[in-house]
């Protein structure tokens, strides 16, 4: 066998391996279907797919239940006149999965322009979620619509650029 052959049998195998794609888990399109609509999230199905002892993280707070996360969710998205995640790509482990996302939302106090704010969602879990954290730019999603605040953010972004 020449060194040729070799190549294009391990070509032929890395090219086979990466095809063939581990089934996701129904907990995973269950997740990513409560944030779908965030002006009507399905509060009965946050128990089916979080472990009452759910840890969730994200820039502003950390919430230790899933009774937490349902009050901390249906409060951040009450005012919310359109609001949806579109799921751009993720990566899925055993019982781990990175998703990333953009969320797509228009808020009163932002005007009635569609803001938009790329984020990725870390999770565990075993038959349900036991650990959720969100990170995403904080000065991207609320800082920079702040009038003032927003000018500065800005100006500083710009300067960090440019050093």
């Amino acid at each position: 066998m020449t060194a040729g052959t070799v190549f294009k049998c391990m070509d032929s195998v890395l090219r086979t391996e990466t095809r063939q794609e581990d089934p996701v888990p129904p907990l995973i399109n269950q997740f990513k279907g409560l944030y779908l609509d965030l002006t009507q999230l399905p509060m009965g199905e946050f128990s089916r797919v979080y472990t009452d002892d759910l840890i969730f993280r994200d820039p502003v707070h950390q919430l230790n239940s899933c009774a937490e996360l349902m009050a901390y969710m249906e409060h951040q998205c009450q005012r919310l006149t359109f609001g949806r995640f579109e799921y751009l790509d993720q990566l899925v482990f055993d019982d781990t999965a990175y998703i990333k996302w953009d969320m797509h939302f228009v808020h009163p106090s932002f005007g009635e322009a569609t803001h938009r704010v790329r984020g990725m969602t870390h999770i565990q879990f075993r038959e349900r979620v036991f650990y959720h954290e969100d990170v995403y730019d904080m000065g991207e999603m609320l800082y920079e619509k702040v009038p003032l605040v927003g000018a500065v953010t800005r100006w500083l972004k710009r300067r960090l650029t440019v050093a």
